[in-house]
């Protein structure tokens, strides 16, 4: 009976939620900054106008192929006004200045919606820098947050404007499906990794920026490791529906998710994304809950009312979004689906699905510059492994999507990331804005008139070779990746 009653209490309407969105918030803030922050040093170098893929050159042909109108909803940005070194470099401050009032919590429904709008400004024309997943949640949480923000400037806990039933649930939803259907797609995807619990064997060194903790999780034994991926299948596909339980199963779970997630923060760099799923589970929590922790509500002020309208566009913005979260992750129907194809630009109906397949080796590209085209020299990357010696860093929340980019580009042919070859022609233009994406120049300031990338394969050392060498690393040249651009001087 005991456990009855608790399944069907599931939710109770005398739950309050001011805290865990007071925490929430506060977090999103911290989120969104840190993505902004990452872009101040970036975003002139991926689509400046120097930069690898040029935000204006990239409108003008979106507008040349679709108009205006059709471009602008392909490509949402306010970078359409003007798309500028300077323009960039404005709205990477405004969202740096929104986040920080956001967790500050000044004006934080306003707040929420620039912090929003001006990363979908960024996201809008980033191109193939912005093919995330992490974008995609992060921009879906940003957007029912602009519904679950309290009104005000300095609404403290905001107890006269509770959060909406409706945008709780959203948000509560985001963070089920980012679990659920990641645990769908890693067995829908046939994957004999996951089957035969042999996907974390290599995972703490195949993954895009490994961290020098994964290099010692990387040697435990395969016993571990089949254990994580139970684990892993298990969280995803079996604990989060305790989502929809009572409020001692969520709490359960809540401990349970966040511990996996710090886990995963520790071993991974996976910039914001894992900060940003281990916040949505605070959602899980409630008043109640945080009650026995010292976060206690004072009292409950007087409830001011939405207006009718306001209610009732919320409650249509949020059935379509919801309809789009649903239609995006089924096999695409003609007429069902246009909800989910119409939202697609703006990033806040995603389908989601972490790891369907595990990557069976490390590659890294390198690009080298030559004056002669005998002797050439590397260019040094900033995060990514390149130097068997240097030790593997932890970064996580900033996200360096040049070395990301290029670990995805390394698993396929060139062909599939022609960026490579434009980065290669910038680095012989000597373009400032590119230069700064690597650690130095290695020609300094005189830029070489080849540049070339090659191949390599990389593993985790031994605890034996790292003991007599103090290498974290040992890599082998597969070859070249794509062949030199040369100009002429």
């Amino acid at each position: 009976m005991r456990f009855a009653g608790l399944l069907a209490s599931q939710d109770d309407p005398a739950s309050t939620y001011l805290w865990p969105r007071w925490l929430f918030l506060r977090g999103l803030g911290l989120i969104f900054l840190s993505a902004f922050y990452s872009l101040a040093f970036q975003i002139h170098g991926l689509i400046g106008g120097r930069g690898i893929l040029p935000a204006n050159e990239y409108l003008l042909n979106v507008r040349a192929a679709l108009g205006f109108f059709r471009g602008l909803w392909y490509a949402p940005t306010l970078l359409w006004l003007n798309a500028g070194d300077w323009a960039l470099a404005i709205v990477v401050a405004g969202g740096i200045l929104s986040s920080l009032l956001l967790t500050a919590n000044l004006w934080p429904r306003l707040t929420t919606i620039l912090c929003t709008v001006l990363f979908l400004s960024c996201i809008g024309v980033l191109q193939d820098f912005s093919m995330y997943q992490s974008d995609g949640m992060l921009l879906e949480a940003g957007f029912i947050s602009c519904w679950f923000a309290p009104r005000g400037v300095r609404p403290r806990l905001g107890a006269d404007d509770p959060p909406s039933r409706f945008s709780l649930f959203m948000l509560r939803w985001e963070w089920f499906r980012i679990y659920f259907e990641s645990g769908i797609v890693k067995l829908a995807s046939g994957d004999r990794h996951w089957r035969d619990l042999t996907a974390m064997d290599e995972y703490y060194q195949n993954g895009p920026l490994p961290t020098w903790l994964g290099w010692y999780v990387q040697h435990w034994p395969h016993w571990y490791h089949a254990g994580t991926v139970l684990l892993t299948l298990g969280v995803e596909l079996v604990l989060v529906w305790a989502l929809w339980l009572a409020r001692p199963f969520r709490v359960a779970c809540f401990v349970a998710v966040t511990a996996l997630q710090i886990g995963i923060i520790a071993t991974a760099n996976y910039a914001f994304l894992n900060y940003l799923v281990l916040l949505l589970g605070v959602l899980l929590l409630d008043d109640q809950a945080l009650a026995r922790v010292g976060l206690r509500v004072a009292g409950q002020d007087v409830v001011k009312q939405r207006p009718l309208w306001a209610r009732r566009v919320a409650t249509v913005t949020f059935a379509i979004a919801l309809y789009g979260t649903v239609m995006a992750f089924v096999p695409d129907v003609p007429l069902l689906g246009w909800p989910a194809r119409l939202l697609a630009p703006f990033r806040i109906a995603n389908a989601y699905g972490l790891f369907a397949k595990m990557t069976e080796g490390r590659y890294e590209i390198e690009f080298q510059g030559s004056r002669d085209g005998k002797t050439w020299i590397a260019y040094p990357f900033r995060y990514k492994p390149q130097d068997i010696r240097e030790r593997p860093g932890i970064y996580a929340p900033y996200q360096p999507r040049f070395d990301w980019n290029l670990w995805f580009a390394s698993l396929g042919p060139w062909q599939q990331s022609t960026w490579v070859v434009k980065t290669q022609l910038r680095l012989t233009e000597g373009s400032p804005s590119v230069l700064r994406l690597f650690r130095a120049d290695p020609f300094g300031g005189n830029p070489p008139p080849l540049v070339r990338t090659v191949l390599w394969q990389y593993w985790f050392t031994d605890r034996t070779t790292k003991r007599a060498t103090g290498a974290w690393w040992r890599r082998q040249l597969v070859g070249p990746f794509t062949g030199a651009v040369a100009v002429e001087r």
